[in-house]
């Protein structure tokens, strides 16, 4: 299959090197040194499950440069999803799909509205990983895998060969009939994570140990949990208890990656994360005070060290 990669850190960097050492075109597309060092010396993966050495890589700034593709993997961060849903409209030109791996919630319309109806499936990554250095990512995961699926819930052509190539490639690929659960499955803890490991400035092995903390997380993934029920999407009853689980079992030197971007100076998807949290629930009249807290203290960030 081809592939472009829309956003080539640590998610699009992770799921494309798998894909390209599994003898799958795959163009990368980033910016800056990252971009730079990918075009002199290549694209190395390391990490605990294995490392990927590609000696030498398509990357480019400029996708209309790019043929056509079967699948755009749409990783950039949140608050840059319509600009670059409108500079991916030429790789789908020839029935090519896009699959947003983003965080948050409602990727899904906002690039549907700029590339058309039935051009986007929705997806949920699974995988810890952070640009180490220009064109090298380093993941954490001991088996990352996607969850994804389409919009009306279809086991479609295009989303079986999909899960077929993504296994192929080494990580495993579930096909779910309802995305929009699964989406915010990952959200109510990603949401958590990112407000906790940014506030805390401590990783995973703290924020879910420290009994101090673990308190105030369990109480952040209650009130996003009650938002979704909110919002109308199902809810497992001990879907808090299945989170606090989860994430103490998470790396302990594991950060969500909005922390690594408040502590470069970058800025911030605040907003989908907390803050969409908070905005849904003044909606529905649900309380998010933990959520509220964390919105109010990292918003003066949110924009980086620029803002």
């Amino acid at each position: 299959m081809r592939f472009a990669v829309m956003g080539s850190g640590g998610i699009g960097g992770y799921y494309g090197a798998r894909l390209a050492a599994a003898g799958h075109e795959v163009a990368f597309i980033a910016r800056g040194e990252h971009l730079r060092a990918m075009q002199r010396n290549g694209f190395a993966l390391r990490g605990p499950a294995g490392d990927v050495e590609l000696p030498s890589v398509v990357a480019t700034d400029d996708p209309s440069t790019l043929a056509p593709v079967d699948v755009v993997l749409f990783c950039v961060k949140l608050f840059d999803t319509e600009a670059a849903a409108r500079a991916i409209v030429p790789l789908l030109a020839r029935g090519g799909c896009c699959l947003t791996l983003q965080n948050g919630v409602d990727a899904i319309e906002r690039i549907a509205a700029i590339t058309g109806p039935g051009s986007v499936m929705g997806g949920a990554a699974y995988v810890s990983a952070v640009i180490e250095s220009p064109g090298t990512v380093r993941y954490n995961s001991a088996q990352p895998g996607i969850r994804f699926g389409e919009v009306d819930g279809s086991r479609s052509p295009r989303a079986l060969a999909l899960r077929d190539a993504c296994r192929g490639a080494g990580f495993d690929a579930e096909l779910v009939d309802d995305i929009r659960t699964a989406l915010w499955e990952k959200f109510v803890g990603l949401a958590t994570n990112a407000a906790l490991t940014a506030l805390a400035r401590r990783p995973a092995g703290v924020v879910y140990h420290d009994p101090d903390l673990l308190e105030v997380a369990r109480a952040s993934f209650a009130e996003a949990v009650a938002v979704a029920r909110a919002c109308g999407v199902p809810m497992a009853e001990d879907m808090v208890d299945v989170l606090v689980r989860r994430h103490q079992g998470f790396p302990k030197d594991m950060y969500a990656s909005m922390y690594h971007d408040l502590a470069r100076g970058r800025r911030m998807e605040l907003e989908s994360l907390s803050g969409l949290v908070v905005r849904k629930g003044r909606e529905h009249g649900v309380p998010t005070p933990v959520h509220a807290t964390a919105w109010a203290c990292l918003k003066p960030f949110m924009e980086g060290a620029s803002g």
